[in-house]
């Protein structure tokens, strides 16, 4: 008896199960939703091994910025999401194939709708990885100059000399040439100065060589250069290159323009400009 009564209960079981896997909400049984809860807590779980995975991986890259680590990281959460919402549709007994071409027709319709959006977008991540300049760095780029404050994801922004506020939008930076004036330690100051033809090549070039020597910034190697650059119709240019620390540019650049002018008058060195002689022959 004890063993039919055994028989008789997993009998019972067997049919009771089966019957609750027979009930259906709609077109989905009982089963598939165990099945698809089951399926959701497998997702769950590998979604947190991998996500826990990658933030490890970012957070042993300190090249990374923490712009780009943030994006990464949430990149990946949608994508896994949405890999597990096709898996559990699956599980529901959905057709995944059509869900997937809703997916795709979607994010091909929202690509195009938002193009400008994802252009500025991966110029921003490109920024970001291949750091043509960083904040700080006083820049030339798409027409404007100033010191970065920030490099976002879709825009760039400077602040100018005159404390204007510019944001520019990331496509334009990568697609224009950027020029970076803080990035090396040292920067070379151009002058040409424009003198008479009166003035001898020897007393101009001691004159600015006077004036260079005032002047503790300018570096001594590399030397200062200071050469006869070109023959003009009624002037002749002298050329002056001088090499200086980057962030005392500047301050260099306009001193040894007054420098120059202090130490040509008291030299007698005489500035000049293209001007006409008019000779009045009379008959």
């Amino acid at each position: 008896m004890n063993g039919e009564a055994a028989a008789v209960i997993q009998t019972s079981k067997n049919s009771f199960f089966e019957t609750i896997g027979q009930f259906k909400v709609g077109d989905i049984s009982v089963s598939s939703i165990l099945s698809a809860i089951l399926t959701f807590l497998i997702c769950l779980i590998v979604i947190k091994i991998i996500t826990t995975g990658v933030n490890k991986a970012l957070d042993k890259s300190r090249k990374i910025d923490n712009t780009l680590r943030g994006f990464i990281t949430s990149a990946v959460k949608a994508v896994l999401w949405v890999i597990a919402g096709i898996i559990v549709a699956n599980a529901l007994g959905i057709d995944t194939a059509s869900l997937v071409a809703v997916v795709g027709i979607a994010g091909l319709a929202l690509s195009l709708s938002v193009q400008n959006i994802l252009s500025n977008l991966f110029s921003g991540l490109t920024l970001l990885i291949t750091k043509p300049f960083t904040a700080g760095d006083f820049v030339e780029v798409a027409g404007k100059s100033g010191i970065v404050k920030t490099v976002g994801l879709f825009y760039t922004q400077l602040d100018t000399l005159d404390n204007v506020a510019v944001s520019i939008p990331n496509g334009d930076v990568t697609a224009s040439s950027v020029n970076n004036y803080s990035r090396e330690p040292l920067r070379r100051v151009d002058r040409t100065f424009t003198v008479a033809y009166d003035n001898s090549t020897e007393a101009v070039k001691a004159a600015v060589l006077e004036a260079v020597a005032k002047d503790e910034r300018i570096l001594a190697d590399p030397a200062p250069f200071v050469r006869l650059l070109e023959y003009k119709g009624s002037t002749v240019d002298f050329v002056v290159r001088v090499w200086c620390k980057g962030a005392d540019y500047w301050d260099v650049y306009f001193d040894l323009n007054e420098n120059v002018r202090e130490s040509f008058a008291a030299n007698g060195v005489k500035f000049s400009y293209e001007h006409v002689n008019v000779h009045i022959v009379e008959k």
